[in-house]
């Protein structure tokens, strides 16, 4: 079938994807071209064209700058947190939903687990300090039966864990969507076939409803291994005076304060820029892990004849 043919088609569905692919350019194609900031001394008054270039010097700043690797530090401890203990909640949730018999326990279940993460960070931050703060519930609770508060919220010795708890409650129901439509799609034949052969629940867990969406679970960990070092901006900006910046800033807080509050937009943009090639060679190389295993990953390299 010729080009014009397919157009003619398919112009429909094309149309509806304007918008989508206008999103893409504008929000994140286009803005790629203004990292070349961080290659220069960028005065916002100068341009891009007019701020003079310093090749690989705010990188070199960079690297002797205590603050960045302090943020560097922060923000692999909180990814390896949000990692090992936050990803492997949406699935243990979807695998609880799914075992529901009830479909409106099931869906009154499914609504209230992912109803926070239409709650910014916030109102999700105010919460927790009415419940965890200095003055919250719990502490109150503490103090009128006569023990000392404890500092959930401004300890930073615990404040990875408590950063992770955050997310968990918040978007965990959000993410086990997706795990819920890759258990909706195995075999339920597989399930009668295994029961029938005398499988109880966790033989049938462990044979066929994990190899069933493994091919998902791998997808879904290397774009989170892509993202590691983006942890969050909202929630730990409005923690950071709380917990201390030596235990709440992160590459993007850094950023923040370094280009958009300090003026030196050269050192931001070299830190997203840093962050943006770490990220991108973590998730080749997840990917081509992915491949050794036998799963598609997210793309496949084309083997010339």
């Amino acid at each position: 079938m010729s080009l014009r043919a397919r157009f003619r088609r398919d112009w429909r569905m094309l149309l509806m994807m304007v918008p989508g692919v206008l999103a893409l350019l504008l929000f994140f194609y286009i803005p790629i071209l203004g990292n070349v900031v961080a290659f220069q001394d960028f005065q916002p008054f100068l341009g891009f064209s007019g701020s003079e270039w310093v090749g690989l010097g705010n990188f070199i700043d960079l690297y002797d700058n205590p603050d960045f690797w302090n943020a560097l530090k922060n923000t692999l401890v909180l990814a390896t947190f949000q990692l090992v203990l936050f990803f492997p909640v949406p699935l243990a949730l979807a695998l609880l939903v799914d075992s529901l018999v009830s479909s409106k326990v099931r869906r009154t279940f499914q609504s209230i687990v992912y109803l926070p993460h239409f709650l910014s960070w916030v109102l999700v931050i105010a919460l927790f300090q009415q419940a965890l703060g200095a003055n919250g519930l719990v502490n109150n609770g503490l103090r009128s039966i006569g023990l000392d508060a404890i500092g959930f919220m401004t300890d930073p010795a615990t404040f990875p864990l408590m950063a992770t708890f955050q997310l968990v409650w918040k978007d965990a129901g959000w993410a086990m969507i997706i795990f819920l439509a890759a258990l909706a799609n195995v075999d339920v034949e597989l399930y009668e076939a295994a029961a029938a052969d005398g499988a109880g629940r966790w033989r049938r867990l462990w044979h066929i409803t994990l190899p069933s969406i493994r091919a998902v679970v791998i997808l879904l960990l290397i774009l989170r291994i892509g993202d590691i070092l983006s942890v969050g901006f909202e929630q730990f900006l409005l923690q950071r005076d709380s917990v201390g910046a030596g235990a709440a800033e992160v590459l993007d807080t850094f950023t923040y304060f370094s280009g958009v509050i300090g003026g030196d937009w050269g050192a931001g943009a070299a830190a997203g820029l840093a962050k943006g090639v770490v990220g991108l060679v973590l998730i080749i190389g997840a990917n081509k892990l992915a491949h050794r295993f036998g799963e598609p990953g997210i793309f496949q390299s084309r083997k010339v004849a």
